[in-house]
């Protein structure tokens, strides 16, 4: 069912030391990737990536179709933001994680979509 929470993501300056803080005062789980690590909670999935000193956490919303949400989106007035300079969807990554995408709503206020993957 599209619209619910699905997925939430913690920038940290460093990811180790997130998720020792994390870990202990909520007892989530982590399993490290590349740059920061997965975590499971009771409740949505989530992840934690470092080099984001102080950032607020992202809430991503569920979709069934990203191409047609951006597109509703973007006809609504909201905006698509760029990905970071490097960043690409791979097809290894989308089957893997499914798609991702940091969006503002008409007013410039900031959410993310996610695609869950096949």
């Amino acid at each position: 069912m599209a619209g619910e929470p699905a997925f939430f993501e913690i920038g940290v300056q460093d990811p180790e030391r997130g998720r020792a803080f994390y870990a202990a005062l909520l007892g989530w789980a982590f399993d490290a990737t590349d740059g920061g690590h997965r975590i499971t909670t009771p409740g949505i999935g989530g992840g934690m990536h470092g080099g984001d000193r102080g950032a607020a956490p992202w809430v991503f919303f569920r979709v069934d179709d990203m191409d047609a949400a951006l597109e509703r989106l973007e006809s609504l007035g909201g905006s698509v933001e760029v990905l970071h300079e490097g960043e690409t969807e791979t097809a290894e990554s989308i089957a893997r994680h499914g798609r991702f995408r940091w969006c503002r709503d008409d007013q410039g206020s900031a959410f993310g979509l996610h695609q869950p993957p096949a």
